[in-house]
C-alpha cells in the first residue's frame, strides 16, 4: 500500500519501522537459533550430557527448515515466506515436545551452568521464536507471488546479502557461480528431503513411540 506522498507502507506500519523490525528479527535469529544452540551442543558434547545432546541434536534437525527457507528466499520463491513462519513454530515446539527429555532436564541440578543455560535458551528461543513467527506472518501476503511490493522486498534483503558473501566464497574456492536459481533448486531439494523425513516420523515413529525422543 502507498500513501499520498509516495511512501510505501505495510498496513499501519511505516516502511522504515517495518524494515528495522525485520532486520532485528534476522539478527535475533542468528543469535538464538544458530549461535547459542551451536555453542550449547558443543558444550553438552564435551561434558557428555546425553539428554542435552539429544535435545540439541533434535533441535538442529528441525531447525534445518530455516536454512531451506533462506535458500528459497534467496531465489525469490514465494514459498519461503510461508516456511519462515512454520520453521520458527516447529523450532519452538521441538525443544518442549519430548516428555523423556523434559523429565531428564528437570532432574538436573538447576544451579549447574550448562543446564541453567539450556533452560534460559529454551525460554528465550520460545519468546523470540513466537514473536518472529508473528512478524513473519505479516509477509504471508507475498505467497501470491507479488514480490515487488516493498514489504515483500524487505524480507529478501538479508538472505540476498548472505548470498552475495556465500557466492564470492564459492566462486573463489570452487570457481563456480552460486546463482539464485541454483540456491532455489537446493532449497527445493532440501525441502523434499525434509518433508519425507517429517512424514516418516509422523506416520511411523510418533504413533509407536509417542512423545519420547527415542531415535528421532
Amino acid at each position: 500500500m502507498t500513501t499520498d506522498n509516495g511512501v510505501s507502507r505495510t498496513p499501519s506500519v511505516p516502511d522504515p519501522l517495518y524494515r528495522t523490525l525485520v532486520w532485528l528479527d534476522y539478527r535475533m535469529a542468528v543469535v538464538f537459533t544458530v549461535g547459542v544452540p551451536l555453542v550449547l551442543l558443543i558444550w553438552a558434547a564435551i561434558r557428555r550430557e546425553g539428554s542435552m545432546v539429544r535435545l540439541l541434536t533434535i533441535y538442529w534437525k528441525v531447525a534445518s527448515l530455516l536454512a531451506i527457507t533462506v535458500l528459497l528466499l534467496i531465489g525469490g520463491r514465494p514459498l519461503g515466506y510461508g516456511l519462515a513462519v512454520l520453521a520458527q513454530v516447529l523450532m519452538v515446539a521441538s525443544v518442549w515436545f519430548w516428555v523423556d527429555l523434559n523429565e531428564e532436564l528437570a532432574d538436573l541440578p538447576p544451579w549447574r551452568p550448562l543446564p541453567l543455560t539450556v533452560r534460559c535458551w529454551r525460554w528465550a528461543l520460545t519468546f523470540f521464536g513466537l514473536l518472529g513467527a508473528a512478524l513473519s506472518a505479516s509477509g504471508l501476503g507475498c505467497l501470491g507471488g507479488q514480490l515487488q511490493r516493498p514489504f515483500c522486498q524487505v524480507w529478501l534483503e538479508a538472505p540476498r546479502g548472505l548470498h552475495l558473501g556465500a557466492a564470492q566464497v564459492v566462486g573463489f574456492v570452487f570457481g563456480a557461480d552460486l546463482t539464485p536459481p541454483l540456491t532455489a533448486f537446493l532449497g527445493y531439494a532440501g525441502l523434499v528431503a525434509y518433508v519425507v523425513g517429517l512424514l516418516q516420523w509422523l506416520v511411523v515413529r510418533l504413533p509407536r513411540q509417542g512423545r519420547v525422543a527415542g531415535g528421532f
